[in-house]
């Protein structure tokens, strides 16, 4: 009875993790998206330049959603119940994490500028790296000594493609691939949200006030 009564508690604290990730990636998107209305690209929307940037963060977004997706495959529900160690979670600890700030570049690359495009992901790793710390103290508390042993084997964030093992994707969960699919959904609205920012700009409907290379 006290071990059911501990994994629902664990369950539920894992749930509220998961949820301020959730939030988090949110709110960040929103928050870019509002300081964004204003800022421009220094590069023409017609330039090579510019759309060259644009489609190499079309490339990292879709990276990013299908970088998820795999996550999700392995972790299939089993994060508070056993250490999940192969595929993504081989090369490291928090892939869903990683592969956002992918997507996350990909946003910031559809303005057109390459800061644009590495402020968003440093700006996501720095929010996701605060719910990351607080997942690490939860499952090591959770699982012990084992967990303590893959985190010093397996980086915390930036891959090392050295380790990967294929390992065991569990069990398949559709709704949670749905539920994350639908998660990073978010990403691809930064592709038509950016263009009509462009051409409100370029009606100058919408003020530019700041330009970034």
């Amino acid at each position: 009875m006290n071990s059911e009564i501990a994994d629902r508690k664990a369950r539920r604290a894992l749930a509220g993790y998961q949820r301020t990730r959730r939030l988090v990636l949110a709110m960040l998107v929103v928050a870019l998206f509002a300081a964004l209305l204003f800022g421009q690209s220094m590069f023409a929307p017609d330039t090579v330049i510019h759309e060259t940037i644009e489609m190499f963060g079309v490339l990292l977004i879709f990276l990013g959603i299908v970088g998820r997706l795999w996550s999700t495959l392995y972790i299939g529900g089993r994060k508070s119940q056993q250490i999940v160690t192969g595929g993504p979670y081989s090369i490291t600890r928090n892939p869903l994490y990683v592969f956002s700030t992918l997507a996350a570049c990909g946003v910031g690359a559809q303005m057109g500028s390459i800061v644009a495009m590495i402020g968003f992901g440093l700006l996501c790793a720095a929010a996701f790296h605060v719910v990351i710390l607080r997942e690490e103290r939860f499952l090591a508390d959770a699982m012990g000594a084992p967990y303590r042993a893959y985190m010093a084997r397996v980086p915390r964030f930036l891959p090392d493609l050295s380790l990967y093992e294929e390992g065991d994707t569990g069990s398949f969960r559709p709704r949670l691939l749905l539920n994350t699919l639908l998660d990073g959904l978010v990403f691809l609205v930064a592709m038509p949200a950016f263009e009509l920012i462009d051409a409100g700009q370029v009606s100058g409907a919408l003020p530019v006030l700041f330009r970034l290379p």
